[in-house]
């Protein structure tokens, strides 16, 4: 099924195989084991980079708009799975792939093309250095304005180990340093010319679920807040309650002090609020630039920008911080990691471990700070184009604990303190911490949770219980949703669509996998996917030789300080016989 693409050689042969649960992250994880030995370089030319849509992802259906991109992680050191969003996909079966798997180093700077079911390498010299915006510009220039294009900015070119690739202007695939990757090929994109259809073999059945998934919209929360402007990523209205998102590095969880944006804040800077996922209604991906911003069309926002570019650098100024996504975008930086890293950094600063570093609320360095870490400026770029914890590392012991990371990956900015099943999916998920690999512990609180959702969480054995409360259930619990996100993720199904908080309910999940793929699916399969997608990437951490499943010390001795939940801590004791439960219930010791 996967094309196997020799960038050194510039061969390419296409493997018939099992699609491995539909080509997606399952069978990406297969060659990684089967084609590179133990203890590789991300960088090696060996290395293998796999990128898919599969046989779903790129369907014109709610939920199904996903590409994965997989590869060992320049971070982590183990498998450094992130998805993007919109139509890049769609693209890829447009033009007659669902897989490549490449590896190889090319002799200069190129690009890959997919077209009418071959795949070719070109040369990309002249587009070295440019921007993910503008080098789409370029290659759409040559291949077409239809065409989708995956690209790397200077970030990846330089390989910082947090560097992302974006897809069609906007849409990133952002953790673990994918991009860079790409840089250490000699990859600058891959792109797609074509628009055949994605197979389905039962389009009634599509078209019905679509039609439900629409009306689902006015009647779903978390789906009309998707939807509606100015989306689940434009932070408005009342601030969190203390402890719940991160303020300058998880180290301030009383009152913050900031500010979060009214809904007129975001009035003219909306570059792009429908279309970006060919055939979902939801829009829940839109796109924000200030005015003046140089390259707005790569605002695209995710839900979690807003922290890691703003208050978890102490800075509230909503220009500021879209400002920086989009120049992260544009670079082809993961606003997650430079957000952790540089706040790390700034809490350095502030103690005196780091002199000359940034400053927590400087909002005015903060893009001079995004261009130093892409290009490596100074020592400083240089040092922040490493990573938080390999940044600790240079800089002595003394830093080590204002690193928040996880197996070499910056934490997202949601405080696991108060929600400890998030805490636990950040220690435990054997690619690394991602906030989208498992469902907030607040959705499932029988007071303040969404009580819709309760009886979908229930078929997977997730009954309600209070948000803060950490024993072994909680980890059983923890570990049967992440098992759930898990088949999603293998199958490229989006989480932002899909059971237990959205339209997607298990049954229409697997009525919809049916009727694309002509086969009868059911839970049992979806989960059982998710299982043995989660045990080939915990096999491939233990051949590696991946960090520990551990938290950073400051969430278990810095309890919240103010507000609902004052005194919130993750005691040691209990998170580990939680984390005990969690491994027994994945079979794992």
């Amino acid at each position: 099924m996967p094309f196997i693409v020799d960038l050194t050689s510039g061969n390419v042969e296409k493997e018939h195989r099992s699609a491995g649960h539909f080509g997606g992250s399952i069978l990406g994880l297969r060659l990684m084991a089967e084609r590179t030995p133990a203890g590789l370089d991300p960088y090696d030319p060996r290395a293998l980079l796999y990128v898919a849509a599969g046989t779903l992802g790129g369907t014109a259906a709610p939920g199904l708009a996903k590409a994965v991109f997989l590869a060992k992680s320049p971070l982590t050191g183990v498998a450094g799975e992130t998805h993007a969003l919109g139509p890049f996909a769609a693209g890829l079966r447009g033009a007659g792939a669902k897989a490549l798997a490449v590896a190889g180093r090319a002799e200069r700077l190129s690009y890959l093309l997919v077209q009418g079911g071959e795949v070719s390498l070109h040369d990309a010299a002249g587009l070295r250095g440019l921007g993910t915006a503008a080098t789409t510009d370029a290659l759409r220039a040559v291949h077409g304005q239809a065409a989708h294009v995956a690209a790397i900015g200077p970030a990846g070119e330089n390989l910082v180990r947090y560097a992302s690739v974006v897809t069609d202007h906007a849409y990133a695939a952002g953790r673990y340093g994918i991009g860079a990757v790409f840089g250490a090929k000699n990859l600058k994109a891959i792109v797609c010319a074509g628009d055949a259809p994605a197979e389905v073999a039962d389009p009634e059945a599509v078209a019905r679920l679509a039609a439900y998934y629409r009306d689902a919209l006015t009647t779903n929360p978390l789906a009309a807040l998707q939807a509606g402007l100015p989306g689940f990523a434009g932070w408005v209205g009342e601030p969190p309650a203390p402890g719940y998102a991160s303020v300058r590095n998880f180290s301030v969880s009383g009152a913050s002090g900031l500010r979060v944006p009214e809904a007129r804040d975001y009035d003219g800077r909306a570059v792009a609020t429908t279309g970006a996922c060919p055939g979902c209604p939801n829009d829940c991906l839109k796109v924000y630039a200030p005015p003046g911003a140089a390259e707005r069309r790569s605002g695209g926002l995710g839900q979690e920008a807003f922290l890691s570019l703003g208050w978890n650098l102490g800075i509230d100024d909503l220009d500021a911080v879209l400002g920086a996504n989009a120049l992260c975008n544009d670079l082809g930086l993961d606003p997650v990691s430079l957000g952790g890293t540089l706040a790390f950094a700034m809490e350095c600063a502030e103690r005196g471990l780091l002199p000359g570093g940034p400053a927590f609320g400087d909002a005015a360095a903060l893009p001079g700070l995004i261009r130093d870490v892409a290009a490596r400026t100074g020592a400083m770029g240089d040092l922040l184009a490493e990573g938080a914890a390999r940044a600790a590392a240079r800089l002595g012991p003394g830093a080590a604990p204002y690193a928040m990371t996880v197996k070499g990956a910056e934490l997202p900015c949601f405080d696991p303190r108060i929600q400890p099943g998030i805490g636990l999916g950040y220690a435990i998920a054997p690619g690394g911490p991602r906030y989208d690999a498992l469902e907030h512990d607040l959705d499932f609180d029988p007071v303040a949770g969404l009580a819709y959702s309760f009886g979908e969480a229930r078929r997977i054995g997730a009954e309600p219980a209070p948000v803060a409360e950490l024993d072994a259930e909680r980890g059983r619990r923890s570990a049967r949703l992440l098992r759930l996100w898990s088949g999603l993720d293998a199958l490229n199904l989006c989480v932002f669509a899909s059971s237990p908080t959205r339209p997607l309910t298990i049954d229409r999940l697997t009525a919809l996998v049916t009727a694309v793929h002509g086969a009868e699916f059911t839970l049992d399969d979806l989960l059982a996917a998710g299982q043995a997608r989660l045990d080939a990437m915990r096999a491939y951490a233990a051949r590696e030789a991946g960090g520990p499943d551990e938290l950073p010390a400051r969430m278990h001795d810095e309890p919240v300080t103010e507000g609902p939940h004052r005194g919130a801590v993750l005691d040691r004791a209990s998170f580990g016989r939680a984390r005990d439960a969690f491994y027994e219930e994945l079979g794992w010791d």
